[in-house]
């Protein structure tokens, strides 16, 4: 470790902390209202635009197609050229993609620029958490992570809300809540403008003087909050500097396939392709299922925002267990449970038994991402930190790309049954990977972490 990390392994959580939660946090929020509110707008572009169930399921893949590829680019050039730019740019493509959609009267058009406002979302999603959870302790990184990837259940109950109170009610409802969604973005890119780089990332990069003059800021806005500097960990300050090795972009890959990375590599990728399928063939079709089994549109968007609403004690819960008993049990016991949830859910009859069942499926699968998102930056070293928990993102996001096109195939021949019942294979795979695959993280540095996987 170096003299660099140590102060900010000593740091207590203060107002900064509390800024880069609630900045990070917004850009989530912002990506799932954007992803979620599709799910209320394709029933009614199903009638306006008459399209069939394929293309629904593929403007509903729309999405996740771009979240593929920024996901991919934003873990690639945040380990070369800096997390803070990445982000920022991602913000911006998103926001103009997104406002644009709403304007377009083509199934084409709107298809192509879904996938722009899916790349930018995309691009957020993967390098916020690999950047943020680079200035935070040990101690509470977990918690701090896990809280972050939890704004996003804010983003789809506000989605939810929006769909069930203004897409029924007004003729273009679909098109209002796409410019809600993306409106406020514009404030949040401004309010992200003082945000600093990643003090471990500028420190790989040889940029020792950037590096320390934001540790200085950091100490300095504890100390003026009245906060105590504990003194640093002698520990710490004689661990093995990790390795400032300068990446690039085909060096950085094939450490992620190197040997003693190889294991860590493919565990994320089973672990983010397992939840994000299951997620999104539940969240992405679950309207349409609702109207397709009987229930009005207005019904079945309530019953989604009931379901929606789980989401957030889901993410919460599952934020403060990271730190209770780690990573790993967090994602497999919560993976495991919504494994059973899906299963009763491919059996239900009644109204009363989807909506119980429905809301465990989302308490469990999403308190999942918020090990997920604590877990993936930690596992791997800061020189391919962003590469690596892009990659692990964009191959979980084939899964949000083939899941809405496999359900729009299940449904008529299979029903909730076949849906549900595949949603529990998948997250059974993902547990046993995360199981035998994965390394414990709960209490270590993230020097500790690289040094002992890279050793």
């Amino acid at each position: 470790m170096t003299m660099l990390s140590a102060r900010i392994e000593r740091l207590p959580f203060s107002g900064f902390h509390r800024r880069l939660l609630f900045m990070g946090g917004l850009g989530y929020t912002f990506d799932a209202m954007d992803a979620a509110v599709i799910a209320f707008v394709l029933p009614v572009l199903r009638t306006e635009w008459g399209l069939s169930s394929v293309q629904i399921g593929v403007l509903a893949s729309a999405n996740f197609i771009g979240f593929f590829f920024g996901a991919l680019a934003a873990g690639t050039c945040g380990d070369l050229f800096g997390r803070r730019r990445v982000m920022m740019s991602a913000l911006a493509i998103y926001c103009v993609a997104s406002l644009f959609s709403g304007m377009v009267d083509s199934w084409t058009l709107f298809l192509g620029l879904r996938i722009v406002a899916g790349f930018g979302a995309g691009a957020e999603s993967a390098i916020i958490a690999p950047y943020l959870s680079e200035f935070v302790a040990r101690r509470y990184r977990g918690t701090f992570t896990g809280a972050l990837a939890g704004f996003f259940s804010f983003g789809f109950v506000a989605a939810a809300l929006l769909g069930y109170f203004i897409v029924p009610a007004h003729a273009q409802g679909w098109r209002i809540v796409i410019f809600i969604t993306a409106m406020p973005v514009l404030l949040l890119l401004w309010w992200r403008r003082a945000l600093p780089e990643s003090p471990r990332w500028l420190e790989s990069q040889g940029r020792q003087a950037e590096a320390g003059a934001i540790v200085d800021a950091m100490e300095s806005d504890t100390v003026r909050r009245g906060l105590a500097l504990p003194a640093l960990n002698e520990e710490d300050v004689a661990a093995p500097p990790p390795s400032n090795s300068r990446g690039g972009l085909l060096k950085n890959y094939a450490t992620l396939v190197s040997r003693k990375l190889m294991r860590i590599s493919v565990m994320t990728w089973l672990m983010w392709l397992s939840i994000t399928f299951s997620y999104y063939s539940f969240f992405t079709w679950i309207p349409s299922l609702l109207i397709q089994n009987g229930m009005t549109i207005t019904k079945s968007f309530g019953y989604s925002l009931v379901m929606y609403l789980a989401q957030i004690p889901g993410y919460f819960s599952a934020a403060w267990l990271n730190e209770k008993i780690g990573r790993q049990a967090t994602i497999v016991g919560y993976m495991l449970l919504g494994g059973i949830a899906a299963l009763g859910l491919a059996f239900t009859h009644s109204d009363t038994q989807i909506m119980a069942a429905g809301v465990l499926l989302s308490f469990f699968m999403n308190g999942t991402y918020a090990g997920v998102y604590a877990y993936t930056p930690e596992v791997f070293p800061t020189q391919v930190r962003a590469t690596g928990s892009g990659l692990a993102s964009a191959i979980g996001r084939i899964g949000g790309i083939t899941a809405p096109i496999l359900v729009g195939f299940i449904y008529p021949s299979l029903g909730f049954a076949g849906v549900f019942g595949m949603t529990t294979a998948v997250l059974l795979l993902g547990a046993a990977a995360v199981t035998f695959m994965g390394i414990p993280t709960r209490g270590r540095s993230l020097e500790d972490i690289a040094a002992a996987e890279l050793s």
